[in-house]
């Protein structure tokens, strides 16, 4: 399938730092097709500037993005204008724009999630072991890494990352893998095989060389 990925701006004040299922939940709300089994896609987190107490604050960056196959673009328009209220923040996307995946050498994602056997909070080493035989099995070839943090009181340490899906608490880290040969690269922006991938994990974008040691 040809995977293609569509941005609609988004325009508001807040949203919660953890919006990954809720935004999901809202956008199903506006289109139940998206909520079907069968339905591929993928929905990333949107940006925003961080404004402690678990809030965002949108500003002109601030995309919803999503990845689907290109003969599925239809369904999403919809969306364009469409209002949606986010755990109580209200938010307005703008028109779509559709754009190629593009091929890079290094991408992160901000939150990946994968069981590991055996351990429902995995540790970092254990966590990046796991990752690394999952890109094996699927035949992806780069080398993963958990980025560090720079700053504050848990500097050196990798980013730590949670999901919230209703009652539940899943725990994941931000993720970049490097080395990648084109078609791969594409492979993992595409059809990346971690999951939760409608909530906003396993979104891999592009790093350039000045943020490949922050967590996306």
């Amino acid at each position: 399938m040809d995977i293609i990925e569509v941005r609609f701006s988004v325009k508001g004040q807040t949203l919660p730092v953890r919006h990954g299922y809720s935004l999901y939940a809202a956008l199903s709300r506006a289109i139940p097709a998206l909520h079907a089994a069968e339905a591929a896609l993928s929905i990333g987190p949107i940006n925003g500037d961080y404004l402690g107490k678990g809030l965002l604050r949108l500003n002109e960056r601030s995309y919803l993005r999503v990845r689907l196959p290109v003969n599925d673009i239809v369904v999403l328009l919809p969306l364009a204008g469409q209002a949606l209220e986010v755990e109580g923040h209200k938010i307005r996307l703008g028109v779509p724009n559709v754009r190629a995946l593009s091929p890079s050498p290094t991408l992160g994602a901000r939150l990946v999630m994968m069981k590991v056997h055996g351990a429902a909070s995995p540790t970092p080493e254990r966590f990046l072991n796991a990752v690394r035989r999952r890109l094996e099995e699927h035949g992806i070839q780069g080398e993963p890494s958990l980025p560090l943090r720079r700053f504050g009181p848990q500097t050196g340490q990798p980013y730590r990352r949670v999901l919230r899906v209703k009652e539940y608490t899943l725990v994941g880290y931000a993720l970049q893998v490097a080395g990648l040969n084109p078609e791969d690269s594409i492979r993992l922006q595409a059809n990346c095989p971690f999951g939760k991938r409608r909530m906003g994990c396993g979104f891999f974008v592009p790093l350039k060389q000045e943020n490949r040691d922050e967590g996306v």
